[in-house]
């Protein structure tokens, strides 16, 4: 039985999907914040959420009340260049048997994660949640986006038919604690951080930065992303919140901007050096996160905070 609340309730049995993930640890620490105490997670080992037949099981007899879906495939340019059809099938494969199942099985509520890298490679900037699907996307990351843009369109579906409470939201990079900082397949921010720690400790004169150091990235603190996520879980429902909301801090600034603030938060006083050959990726990704502020709510952790709270999450995490 499908139900309409709007919130969450304090005692209902939330599942958190991808809860060892950046993003997902984030939702942990915020909702236990909040009071919420009987949280549901697994780890991938324990619970493969591209297995249709293990999923419907994990849902039959946990009966989760909230689904929070932080589940997911991710990687930088150079991953999502180098394996489309792994991150096509794979985050096409766990939304389709998340959504499926809590619907099945009666999850009142769910929160869907997608990315800004929806939108058209040339979208108007900021960009509007309107702007979906008006424009061909940005090829280093075309199979991610399809399989995110699938999940949202599903959610929709779902509530459209059979009556489903199923939010999706579309947050901007993200980045804290727990990320991953795999130079094969991490974020900007995180691949940052290590190259210029690694330099620094080497006693290195250069770091080398993909790409020209002129593409202009909007970034959110992970555990920002997670207090809007509650606080859009807890106020309102998926038809108050048309197909999805865009989530993020409205700033944005250039690489080569990003690539000074690390080295200097590192304290590396050698030179950064922009490689040209590699790919840059779009020129520009800013969301406008008009509709959320109007809702009520803005960042509120500057990215200087953020990237030192980062760094010492990284520190302690290599140490370890």
């Amino acid at each position: 039985m499908i139900t309409t609340s709007k919130g969450l309730t304090r005692t209902g049995k939330i599942y958190v999907a991808g809860h060892s993930g950046m993003v997902g640890s984030a939702l942990v620490r915020r909702l236990r914040l909040g009071g919420y105490s009987n949280l549901v997670t697994r780890s991938h080992r324990a619970l493969d959420l591209t297995n249709q037949t293990v999923v419907r099981h994990f849902f039959q007899t946990e009966q989760p009340e909230a689904v929070f879906l932080a589940a997911a495939k991710v990687g930088g340019i150079g991953a999502n260049s180098t394996y489309p059809a792994q991150f096509l099938f794979e985050n096409l494969a766990i939304e389709l048997n998340v959504i499926q199942a809590a619907y099945e099985f009666g999850a009142a509520k769910l929160l869907f994660f997608g990315s800004s890298c929806i939108y058209p490679r040339l979208a108007p900037q900021p960009m509007k949640e309107d702007a979906l699907l008006t424009g061909s996307l940005e090829p280093t990351n075309e199979a991610y986006a399809i399989a995110k843009i699938a999940g949202l369109k599903l959610c929709a579906a779902y509530n459209r038919q059979y009556g489903t409470n199923f939010l999706s939201v579309m947050p901007t990079n993200l980045y804290g604690p727990g990320d991953n900082y795999d130079l094969a397949n991490s974020h900007v921010i995180p691949a940052l951080i290590r190259k210029t720690h690694e330099a620094k400790v080497r006693g290195d004169k250069k770091v080398i930065v993909w790409g020209s150091g002129s593409p202009r990235r909007e970034f959110l603190f992970s555990d920002d992303l997670a207090d809007a996520c509650v606080f859009l879980m807890e106020s309102y429902a998926a038809g108050e919140l048309g197909e999805f909301i865009n989530l993020g801090s409205g700033e944005d600034l250039t690489i080569a901007e990003l690539a000074q603030l690390i080295a200097e938060l590192v304290r590396f006083n050698g030179d950064l050096v922009f490689d040209s050959t590699q790919p840059d990726g779009a020129p520009r990704k800013l969301l406008d996160v008009r509709r959320l502020n109007q809702l009520g709510w803005r960042f509120s952790t500057p990215l200087s905070e953020g990237l030192r709270k980062t760094y010492l999450a990284f520190l302690a995490q290599s140490s370890g």
